[in-house]
């Protein structure tokens, strides 16, 4: 019979022997192995190519060129870096950023205390700047004429001297406006006949919209706009009628517009008028005169009027 020999450096085998347990088999002790397929298996699958996007793109801590790509600095970062170098101490603004923080009041201020102050700069930007067209001229004035609206008091007639004297300062600001833009809209310096009767059929509706004050002498204001915007309408219209401009005058509808301009001036836009016969060859008649005033208007043209009444003949 084969005996089982347990060598032990500890001791002798049968201090270890349990009488109650079965035999231990060496078999057991022994690491679980793995079959040659399943290891060929393991083996293809690691040394397949193809695999190892997929491993590296699960773990991409794996990969020995992430921990270099993420110390790189980006485009963002770099240029970051180089502009806060700069804050090492302070420094005044750029011309470009400063001009930003202006509103287009103090803009204007500036310019213009600039240009007073420098002759040669002010004949500069005279020559550099934009011609204003009709739309933004006719905006500034509009914006007079509201200011001039607005601080009318609460509670009065509009027409009395309490009134004006709270709006006389926003009255002369309007009509010094209309002094000093009207000429830029005249001939020789606006040759378009066009912008020049645009421009004064807007303003003269300005003029329209003044009050009739209450005191006489406080409509010298009114009257003296109308004379003034009445001389340039003449002016226009004999420039325009050295040009042929008369017909245009007339299938332009300008006849009729400046007509009514002059019923609504109380016939203080004469000199216009007599200017707009000339080039056309008769009267204007303003939209709705009846046929009667129309006559009465074409006899003080002509000349005519209160001839067989004994008008400014006297009695015999």
């Amino acid at each position: 019979m084969n005996t089982l020999i347990f060598n032990h450096p500890l001791g002798a085998p049968h201090l270890f022997q349990n009488p109650h347990l079965s035999p231990i088999h060496t078999d057991s002790l022994q690491p679980p192995t793995m079959s040659s397929s399943s290891a060929s298996r393991k083996r293809k699958a690691s040394e397949d190519p193809d695999h190892e996007p997929d491993r590296m793109s699960l773990s991409p801590s794996s990969s020995p060129s992430a921990p270099y790509h993420r110390l790189l600095p980006t485009a963002s970062q770099r240029s970051l870096k180089r502009t806060r170098t700069h804050f090492s101490s302070g420094r005044p603004l750029p011309l470009p950023r400063l001009l930003q923080t202006l509103s287009a009041d103090e803009l204007r201020t500036l310019l213009q205390n600039v240009c007073d102050s420098r002759p040669d700069i002010r004949n500069e930007i005279i020559t550099r700047v934009p011609r204003p067209s009709v739309e933004s001229t006719l905006a500034v004035l509009q914006k007079y004429e509201t200011a001039f609206r607005d601080a009318f008091p609460l509670g009065n007639r509009p027409t009395s001297d309490y009134s004006y004297n709270r709006v006389r300062q926003h009255l002369s600001n309007l009509l010094e406006a209309l002094r000093d833009f009207t000429p830029y809209y005249l001939p020789p310096q606006e040759t378009s006949t066009r912008l020049s009767l645009t421009y004064l059929d807007a303003v003269t509706d300005v003029v329209h919209r003044l009050p009739d004050w209450d005191t006489p002498q406080h409509q010298r204001h009114k009257h003296d706009a109308y004379d003034e915007i009445g001389k340039a309408w003449a002016l226009v219209i004999r420039e325009a009628g050295k040009t042929a401009g008369g017909f245009r005058l007339a299938f332009g509808g300008w006849d009729a517009k400046l007509a009514e301009h002059g019923e609504r001036s109380g016939g203080r836009m004469e000199d216009a008028l007599l200017a707009l016969r000339e080039a056309v060859g008769f009267s204007p008649v303003a939209p709705g005169v009846s046929a009667e005033r129309a006559a009465v208007r074409q006899s003080l043209f002509s000349g005519g009027y209160g001839e067989g009444l004994g008008v400014g003949h006297g009695y015999h």
